[in-house]
C-alpha cells in the first residue's frame, strides 16, 4: 500500500472534491483520480460512490480513512524520530480562523512556533466563527481558532486569551469617557455579520439589557473587521470590537476607544479541534504548545 496514495486519499475526503484536493497538495485532477483508482483497485474495494456530481465515501473508504490518518502519523513520528533535532521537522499545518484572531494572533503565533520549528508552513483559511468551527468539524482542517463556541461532541476546545468588547468612534466624536447602552442608541451603527463572534456577544448583551436590535440605528452591515473600522474612521458610525481588533488604530491616535457601562462579559478566544481527527506530529506540537505561543492584550 503506498502512503502517498493513502496521503491523497486523505485530501480527497477531507475537502469532499477531487479538484480541492488536488488544488490543495498541487496536483492535477486526473493524477488524483489515478491515486485513487490505483488504491482501489490494489484493495480490491471501491472506496467513493459516484452519484451525480459528488463522490460519497463508502463503508469501506470511511474505514480506510481512520486507518490512512493512523499509517501516515506513524510515519510523521518515524521520520521524527529519525531527525537529528526536532527543528529539521517539516510540514504544512492548516489552520481556520474568524477574523480577529486570523489578523492579530495567528501571525505571532506562527513568527513564535517558526522560531522552534523553521521547516513548518502554514496554510490559514479566513472566515466567520461559526464556518471556523464547521471546517473543523468536517476535518478539512487541522484546527481553528475563534471566538465564540459552538458546542459539539467532536469540538475540543483549548482558551488562549480573555478579552473584553469595547465601544470605537472617530476621533471627531462628541462621546466622551464610559458609554451606557441607552447613549449608543443616538448614533449610527456599523455592524459585523450574524455569524461572527463579536455580533453573537453584542446581541446577547442587547438581549440581557431588553433591548431590541431593531432599536439600533444600523447605517452598515459588513463581512470585514477591517472594513467596520475604516466605516467608524470616515465617521459614518459607531461600532463594537474587540479591544484587540482597536489597539492598533488606538496607538496610532486614528479613532478613539469607550468603555462599555455593563458589559462585562469577557469572552475568550479557543483553539478547536476534532477529537476524532488524527494530528500530525508538527499539528500536535502547535496544539499543546498554543498557550505559550500567545502574546497578552494591552490597550
Amino acid at each position: 500500500m503506498d502512503l502517498h496514495q493513502l496521503f491523497v486519499f486523505t485530501k480527497v475526503v477531507e475537502h469532499k472534491s477531487f479538484s480541492k484536493a488536488a488544488e490543495d497538495i498541487f496536483l492535477s485532477q486526473s493524477t488524483v483520480s489515478s491515486h485513487i483508482q490505483s488504491l482501489e483497485r490494489t484493495l480490491n474495494v471501491n472506496l467513493f460512490d459516484r452519484v451525480g456530481r459528488e463522490n460519497i465515501l463508502t463503508p469501506a473508504g470511511k474505514r480506510l480513512y481512520q486507518w490512512a490518518l493512523k499509517l501516515l502519523l506513524l510515519k510523521d513520528q518515524a521520520l521524527l524520530d529519525l531527525k537529528e533535532g526536532a527543528t529539521e521537522f517539516r510540514g504544512m499545518i492548516r489552520i481556520a480562523s474568524s477574523s480577529v484572531p486570523g489578523q492579530f494572533m495567528i501571525p505571532k503565533m506562527v513568527k513564535r512556533f517558526r522560531d522552534q520549528y523553521p521547516k513548518a508552513a502554514f496554510h490559514i483559511n479566513q472566515s466567520s466563527s461559526k464556518n471556523v468551527a464547521e471546517k473543523v468539524l468536517h476535518g478539512s482542517v487541522d484546527f481553528g481558532i475563534l471566538g465564540e463556541k459552538y458546542e459539539n461532541d467532536k469540538l475540543c476546545y483549548i482558551p488562549l486569551l480573555k478579552e473584553s468588547l469595547v465601544l470605537i468612534t472617530s476621533q471627531n466624536s462628541s462621546i466622551v469617557g464610559p458609554v451606557n447602552i441607552l447613549d449608543m442608541l443616538k448614533y449610527p451603527f456599523i455592524m459585523r455579520n450574524s455569524d461572527s463572534g463579536t455580533n453573537s456577544l453584542i446581541e446577547k448583551f442587547l438581549k440581557k439589557n431588553q433591548i431590541l436590535k431593531d432599536q439600533l440605528d444600523i447605517v452598515a452591515y459588513t463581512e470585514s473587521g477591517q472594513s467596520l473600522i475604516q466605516f467608524v474612521l470616515q465617521d459614518i458610525g459607531i461600532a463594537i470590537i474587540s479591544e484587540m481588533a482597536a489597539r492598533e488604530h488606538y496607538d496610532r491616535n486614528l479613532l478613539k476607544v469607550h468603555e462599555i457601562v455593563g458589559f462585562n462579559d469577557e469572552r475568550y478566544f479557543y483553539l478547536v479541534y476534532n477529537q476524532n481527527k488524527t494530528q500530525s506530529m508538527l499539528s500536535n506540537l502547535f496544539i499543546n504548545s498554543a498557550t505559550e505561543l500567545i502574546e497578552p492584550i494591552t490597550i
